[in-house]
């Protein structure tokens, strides 16, 4: 403090800031992007650790023998769901009646704000069935789910047949003390959230459902299964929910313990795990595992079922079935062990999960990345923002103290005139946050209207909305300050440019604290060039580098890098599909299930980005 109050120091740093701004920020920078980059060695990723105590021991017997039952149901199930052409609900009702559970059943409808294109539906309907194995020595206060969606097709018949074999099992033995309840959702996450918010008693996304007939206790954790062959090779298991939120890590360390117990290969993220840690190659496949992570989680899409049940504080995971060209090949009675057991160890339960890390990476199953380690990371990279926020401040104060000086001088005239006040930064900022809530409302809303005149579907009528509105922030009205005294001067656009430097800063700070993944790809992409936009500089050059900055390019080449670390490369007209389909489903994710990217990028993200591209042609 006493630094900053001797106004001899303060002088002399003011000085060095100035001075050395530049490589200051250069080198925040690369130290950001460096620290990420060295998250993927070993002393940076500790071994994963339980920390729950109810949880600490695999040392369960599990005595699941029903693997050739759970094909006999799978088999009966597909008979039905193909004769019915949907979701047999009549032979689940009976089914589940007869393994002496108690069977609801919940109906519901859901209106999509336009076509989905993808999956080729607009009016949803379909029916949730669940039965719930009340517990014998417990009074119905907690409960656990295990979900199995039912797809179109023949995809995941066997995930059925194996829950409905496991619910058989469960209602002979008599140490449950938690329900347990078995659902078949259809229509994947619209019949998950549909059965979530009539089981809260809420309505958040505006499904219409006749509501749940039975309830269980409190959910503690749920499982989503999706298997679809008699035998697999592994299991990948998905984490990543809706916002990017992530289960507690204990859950995680839980399924991959009894899959070790049972000699069962486990993967996240379609990767297997590596044990010679000290190898460049390995640190290669750990970096490839942990970007995949960031790109899923920065999506906010939810990467399976379970990524609706983090909203309501229920930890969850998705387990799906890989079966792959591997020489060793597991059947339903192992798969069925390992459930056992992962359910046995979350009936001990005596609170909900909460000692181990809800905010973490993972390089692999076996090492995890917690926040205090990966933050920095990003800390790095705000530092650049705030480093040229306080270059520009201290630049405004000389004038400031300039021009007062001058005043003092009796030049009135100089000094009214280069003081044009915060009155000239009020049209620029309504013009860009009035093209960002163009950008949220108008596409949905004025799809008829854009049907009605162009040769284009629903969906297709959205999306080129979206990329219109878009492009045409750019070429907004730029100029309105000129209109004002002292409008066009130096100190102006310094102001304004101070002011976004901030705004993007306490943007993304807030964002990185829900959501560090999509915080960090937004300020790698966006903080360079906040940082060197000026409307003195080289023009050309400067616009490249902010339109590259822009989130939808950012996006673009997030989908390009992700088919690259799956090994599967998109050439440039797929790349420009796989986004306008991205642009499609975000709009989708928002108005469903409540997905925050979308709105955040168009009310937040974009103005900040219009502000910026007001700055470089301020004149």
């Amino acid at each position: 403090m006493g630094l900053l109050s001797d106004p001899h120091c303060r002088r002399a740093l003011s000085r060095l800031v100035l001075r050395l701004n530049t490589p200051l920020c250069v080198l925040s920078y690369v130290a950001g992007l460096g620290w990420f980059l060295a998250l993927a060695f070993q002393p940076l990723a500790p071994r994963t650790y339980m920390s729950e105590n109810a949880m600490g021991s695999t040392m369960v017997e599990e005595q699941f023998l029903f693997g050739e039952r759970a094909l006999s149901y799978a088999r009966e199930f597909a008979g039905h769901k193909k004769k019915a052409g949907g979701m047999p609900v009549a032979w689940l009702e009976k089914t589940m009646w007869n393994l002496g559970l108690e069977v609801h059943k919940q109906p519901f409808s859901r209106t999509l704000p336009f076509p989905d294109e993808t999956r080729e539906r607009y009016m949803v309907k379909g029916t949730n069935v669940y039965g719930i194995l009340r517990a014998p020595r417990a009074a119905s206060t907690e409960s656990l789910v295990l979900s199995v969606p039912c797809s179109e097709g023949p995809h995941n018949n066997q995930a059925v047949g194996l829950m409905l074999a496991l619910a058989s099992y469960f209602r002979g033995q008599i140490y449950w003390a938690k329900d347990i309840i078995f659902l078949v959702n259809e229509h994947d996450l619209l019949g998950m959230e549909a059965w979530l918010e009539a089981y809260h008693d809420v309505n958040i996304t505006e499904v219409q459902s006749s509501g749940t007939l039975g309830r269980a206790g409190a959910i503690q954790a749920a499982i989503s299964l999706e298997l679809s062959s008699d035998v697999v090779t592994s299991f990948d298991v998905a984490v990543e929910g809706l916002n990017g939120q992530l289960p507690n890590l204990d859950l995680l360390n839980l399924f991959h313990a009894f899959c070790q117990k049972n000699g069962l290969l486990c993967t996240i993220q379609g990767k297997l795990q590596r044990s010679d840690w000290d190898s460049l190659p390995a640190y290669a496949h750990s970096l490839q595992t942990l970007l995949l992570m960031v790109l899923a989680q920065a999506s906010g899409r939810p990467r399976g079922d379970h990524g609706l049940f983090l909203r309501y504080h229920i930890e969850a995971i998705t387990l799906r079935g890989i079966n792959s060209f591997r020489q060793y090949k597991y059947d339903m009675t192992t798969v069925g062990k390992m459930l056992e057991g992962m359910f046995r160890k979350l009936n001990n339960l005596l609170e909900r999960l909460h000692q181990s890390y809800f905010f973490y990476l993972l390089p692999s199953l076996s090492r995890f990345v917690s926040i205090g380690v990966y933050m920095p990371a990003f800390g790095f990279l705000i530092l650049v923002l705030v480093l040229k926020a306080l270059d520009l401040w201290m630049k405004l104060s000389k004038c400031e103290t300039g021009n007062a000086e001058r005043l003092w001088d009796g030049d009135h005239a100089t000094g009214e005139e280069s003081r044009p006040g915060l009155l000239v930064l009020v049209p620029p900022l309504l013009i860009c946050h009035a093209a960002g809530l163009a950008l949220y409302f108008l596409p949905v809303l004025g799809q008829h209207v854009a049907t009605q005149h162009f040769p284009v579907s629903e969906s297709e009528a959205v999306v080129l909305t979206v990329i219109a509105i878009y492009v045409a922030g750019m070429a907004l009205p730029h100029n309105t300050h000129r209109v004002l005294a002292g409008g066009g001067s130096d100190r102006s656009w310094m102001t304004l440019k101070l002011l976004v430097l901030l705004y993007l800063a306490v943007q993304l700070g807030c964002l990185a604290l829900l959501n560090f993944s999509l915080g960090f790809l937004l300020a790698a992409t966006m903080v360079p060039a906040a940082a060197a936009v000026r409307p003195t500089g080289p023009k050309v050059l400067l616009a490249a580098l902010l339109v590259l900055a822009t989130p939808a390019v950012t996006l673009l080449l997030g989908i390009f890098l992700q088919r690259e670390l799956v090994e599967a490369p998109a050439a440039v007209a797929e790349g420009w599909q796989l986004f306008l389909a991205a642009v499609a489903e975000g709009l989708l994710q928002h108005h469903l299930y409540g997905s925050l990217l979308f709105p955040f990028l168009a009310l937040c993200v974009y103005p900040c980005w219009l502000l910026l591209w007001n700055v470089l042609f301020w004149k």
